[in-house]
């Protein structure tokens, strides 16, 4: 499985029609954010792919294109605080933003950050019941604290995406929000059972997963109703 990670920054063979031959193997593309949303809209409509994002700290609340006002990119899926599966059964999850420095819209202190993290466990650990796995791809802007981040407020990482790392293990933690300006800077890092990519720019990963699809549990309640998981 091929995949196309995009982040903070338009690149101009990208943003043209020739990426319908050169990325024509990709089964689904990944933005980490910070990228305007006709920039995405191209991509979709040129590829042909599935699109799923999470916006950047610079992302506003609209964005005005001549098609007037705009909260989201047309065709792609928004992965903040949710748990998507993908139609070829690839389990993903994400969070937006930095850490809040200016108050702006997609902005969080650590503590949020934990809130939103935690949020999330009880549809991972639902994957777990159903899939066998709870999680493949962890979609963020920023980094882990600790791994590809600086020290200024802005562009520290976040405690909670270490502790979600470590529980639930995911085959990727891709992330935007650094620039790489150097040949030498440090843009994967392997994290126990999960490999942590920057993905400023683009990246192309090939993601080798084994879909594991299993029966619900016939769980019941106190009551003796049935519990239906869709």
């Amino acid at each position: 499985m091929n995949i196309l990670a995009v982040s903070d920054i338009e690149l101009g063979f990208i943003y043209n029609v020739q990426i319908g031959q050169r990325f024509k193997n990709v089964d689904f593309v990944i933005s980490c954010g910070d990228l305007p949303y006709y920039y995405l809209e191209f991509i979709i409509s040129v590829l042909d792919r599935p699109l799923y994002y999470v916006r950047g700290n610079h992302a506003s609340k609209v964005e005005i294109t001549t098609g007037g006002e705009r909260h989201s990119p047309w065709g792609a899926i928004d992965l903040h605080r949710r748990a998507v599966r993908t139609s070829d059964g690839v389990l993903l999850a994400g969070i937006e933003g930095s850490l809040r420095y200016n108050y702006g819209p997609h902005q969080y202190t650590q503590a949020e950050m934990w809130w939103m993290v935690l949020g999330l466990s009880p549809a991972l650990m639902l994957n777990k019941l159903r899939f066998g796995r709870y999680l493949d791809i962890f979609v963020t802007h920023a980094p882990p604290w600790g791994i590809h981040d600086m020290d200024d407020l802005p562009h520290r990482g976040i405690k909670a995406f270490n502790w979600l790392i470590k529980v639930f293990q995911p085959t990727y933690h891709l992330h935007g929000h650094i620039h790489v300006y150097r040949n030498d800077t440090k843009v994967e890092t392997r994290v126990g059972n999960t490999t942590v990519i920057n993905c400023y720019g683009y990246r192309e990963i090939q993601f080798n997963h084994q879909e594991v699809n299993r029966p619900l549990p016939d769980m019941r309640t106190s009551l003796g109703r049935r519990i239906k998981y869709e």
